[in-house]
């Protein structure tokens, strides 16, 4: 190893040892994420809706295609809305429910579900640059003689995770992207989407896990790419890459292993600086670095079954929802590489690529992932 990286890969390490202390967890701070709706049927009839979403972001009305919320023109509201006591949001968000009920996204039939908000569960304020989800209670009445269900969350409030219980029976999810609907499902009966459905709705899902909300491991893509633009050596890292996070994709679903996001997010911002580092001091790609990557590979994975947990897995498709999107991911590293070869590949055989090129991209994806690691640690 290059005298070079030496430093870098011993403060790694230590920086492994560092993050398996406790750490608040950042990884999320300014991430959106989808809300989870629970929709419970009794033996009588009857339903109760449980919604765990970020109200802040509902009332700061924060769009769905933001991947920061420090990004969005309503920073400063949304920000606001977090330093709020609850009893302050709770009043604020009961102002804003007959608009969020106009839109309600659960329908039997041709008719919107009449749902009664029954509790709001609001955290007291903690750290405020991490986000508190909260969580609506309501009461749903289902129309005598109606068998089938839609699920609709608007787009402008955007994605959601549909979990559905029925008595005696294993409770269900899917993943609807933004502007995406559900059904019609069964009230009374557990009725799986077709395959093609199901493979479509994760396949996309994976793919907007990259791009464009990835920007992490884009970076970390693109630094494999600065170093080998050439297709033997760059297919051998994303190879490694892939091998590695689909093996602790599925280990993190299955329950095999667990760790935690405040310790997985920080060594991958790690492993951008690390990629980026060695594409600064050396020019040539060595033995080492697909194992590396290999290795790094591991921790993205594992990045990847905290998203898909999160969300919920079909019950009955868990397989072909985990492989559609394995596949949406790679489909978002492909899509990331074919613009990158076609935006430089006019440059790769010039003398000044690497001066020119290579080494200011890495400089700044160096940069990014240094900052990230601060944020997900210290900040």
């Amino acid at each position: 190893m290059p005298a070079g990286l030496r430093p870098l890969f011993i403060f790694i390490v230590a920086a492994f040892a560092a993050v398996f202390s406790n750490l608040p967890q950042h990884a999320y701070a300014h991430e959106v994420r989808p809300a989870i709706a629970e929709l419970t049927f009794a033996e009588n009839g009857g339903a109760v809706l449980k919604l765990d979403a970020t109200l802040e972001a509902l009332l700061a009305e924060i769009p769905p295609d933001v991947t920061d919320t420090d990004d969005a023109p309503q920073a400063e509201l949304y920000d606001q809305l977090r330093a709020l006591p609850p009893s302050e949001l709770e009043a604020r968000f009961r102002e804003f429910l007959p608009k969020w009920l106009a839109k309600t996204p659960l329908n039997f039939g041709d008719s919107a579900a009449e749902l009664n908000l029954t509790g709001i569960e609001i955290p007291e304020v903690g750290d405020i640059e991490s986000a508190r989800n909260s969580v609506l209670t309501f009461d749903v009445t289902v129309p005598a003689g109606v068998e089938q269900f839609t699920w609709a969350y608007p787009n402008e409030y955007g994605a959601s995770v549909l979990r559905v219980a029925r008595p005696g029976q294993e409770l269900q999810a899917q993943f609807v992207p933004a502007g995406g609907s559900l059904g019609p499902l069964e009230v009374g009966t557990a009725a799986e989407l077709p395959w093609y459905e199901t493979a479509w709705t994760y396949l996309v899902s994976g793919f907007d896990h990259i791009v464009p909300k990835g920007l992490d491991h884009i970076l970390f893509v693109l630094g494999l790419f600065f170093l080998a633009p050439r297709l033997k050596p760059l297919l051998w890292q994303v190879s490694a890459f892939t091998l590695a996070h689909t093996i602790t994709l599925a280990m993190g679903l299955y329950g095999i292993i667990n760790i935690s996001p405040s310790i997985v997010e920080p060594i991958i911002a790690l492993s951008i600086v690390y990629v980026a580092v060695e594409n600064i001091v050396t020019k040539e790609l060595h033995p080492w670095r697909p194992v590396i990557v290999f290795l790094f590979g591991l921790l993205h994975g594992l990045g990847f079954a905290g998203v898909l947990a999160e969300f919920g897995l079909p019950a009955g498709q868990v397989p072909l929802a985990l492989i559609s999107f394995n596949i949406g991911v790679e489909a978002g590293q492909l899509f990331v590489i074919a613009i990158a070869a076609l935006l430089l590949f006019w440059a790769f055989n010039k003398p000044w690529y690497r001066k020119a090129i290579a080494i200011p991209a890495s400089l700044f994806i160096g940069a990014m992932g240094a900052y990230w690691f601060v944020e997900r640690t210290i900040l």
